[in-house]
């Protein structure tokens, strides 16, 4: 019997709706503009401060990493490779907008407001680490992959309702992206055109799963269809283009616009966390000097020198300045009354039921001795 003929072409519309996702570039891989038409508008003075926070934040993972090793941190993930995706979206944004962060993102909410040593207690997992000062519009860092996705959301419908011209933003990996509070948090934002926006920082790897694994998407950006959203997908080693895309989002959100997702593309260079992952077990060191050669803050830097506002004079300065702020801020944290269990049990409730109570008079004397 001759098969039926369809009356429609399934993997034709797939093709179509994947072949609109283009990656949106500024800056190539030598720092030279390849797309004059969607520079941002930024003045001399921005974009080296950009380059500045840039070249601080390359430097705070690098001591960071240190002193984890040396037993002075705790839980840290690794950020170089990634400060464009994370810095320039950042640096889109206005002091009153709202970050919900995941746990790899504590530099964007650092540059928002919070002070060095509270990151540096966060990572030890002291109370006084996720006690954010009045004005720092940030929740602490979501260790649970994609859960902030719902949060923002919330967020964000919060502001609507409120007629607020602000945005919420979020953060989460490649990985988040096949959690159900992913699709759960773009969805709720889309139904109700909430102001968020919601970036996947695509670093090819959930830890060790690489992204063509977890799922068939030929793009993260495209998920966004699903919901009736828009998404983009920018190059996430290109500090301009990333500005320009999270910008963009950020003026259709206030105005009205609803939720953008955007995708970008980017690599972490180091570890997925300093808790044991080794990426030589699953990545070549072919595909690591490939993505070398796409490095944000190189890339960044050859476009700054060609225009006479970046030098190395300056980036020295810059160098010198963070390794004297973190040594200053790791002294104030290490300063800082540790952390005991009676403090533990303090914090959660208001009221202590009675078996916390019992406990927290054993802890109170134990630790009066």
């Amino acid at each position: 019997m001759a098969s039926k003929k369809a009356q429609f072409d399934a993997e034709k519309t797939l093709e179509k709706i994947e072949s609109q996702f283009e990656m949106v570039q500024v800056l190539n891989e030598k720092g030279e503009v390849v797309n004059k038409d969607l520079m941002p508008d930024l003045s001399d003075e921005q974009l080296e401060e950009l380059m500045r926070r840039m070249v601080y934040t390359r430097i705070l993972d690098q001591r960071s990493i240190s002193l984890n090793r040396q037993g002075r941190l705790g839980f840290y993930a690794p950020t170089a490779g990634q400060e464009a995706s994370q810095i320039a979206s950042h640096f889109a944004l206005e002091k009153d907008d709202y970050i919900l962060p995941g746990y790899r993102d504590v530099p964007q909410i650092i540059w928002h407001g919070l002070p060095l040593y509270k990151a540096f207690l966060f990572s030890r997992g002291h109370f006084i680490g996720n006690q954010f000062p009045d004005g720092v519009h940030a929740t602490s860092p979501q260790i649970i992959i994609g859960a902030q996705y719902v949060q923002t959301a919330g967020v964000a419908l919060g502001m609507k309702k409120r007629n607020k011209k602000t945005v919420a933003v979020t953060y989460t990996g490649d990985g988040g992206t096949s959690q159900g509070d992913f699709y759960e948090g773009i969805n709720f934002a889309g139904a109700y055109g909430a102001p968020a926006i919601f970036i996947v920082q695509n670093n090819q790897y959930a830890i060790s799963t690489p992204r063509e694994v977890q799922t068939a998407a030929k793009t993260l950006a495209q998920k966004a269809v699903s919901v009736g959203i828009p998404g983009v997908l920018v190059d996430g080693m290109d500090p301009l283009a990333v500005y320009a895309v999270v910008n963009e989002a950020r003026e259709r959100a206030v105005n009205g616009g609803g939720p953008t997702l955007i995708e970008t593309l980017c690599y972490r260079y180091g570890p997925h966390t300093m808790a044991g992952d080794d990426p030589t077990r699953y990545r070549t060191s072919d595909t690591d000097n490939e993505w070398e050669k796409k490095d944000p803050l190189v890339r960044f830097r050859n476009f700054l020198v060609e225009k006479g506002i970046w030098n190395e004079e300056k980036e020295n300065k810059v160098i010198e300045q963070a390794k004297e702020e973190i040594k200053e801020a790791i002294k104030k944290a290490d300063e800082t009354p540790k952390q005991k269990v009676t403090d533990l049990i303090s914090n959660m409730f208001e009221e202590l039921p009675n078996n916390l109570q019992e406990q927290y008079e054993i802890y109170k004397e134990k630790e009066s001795k």
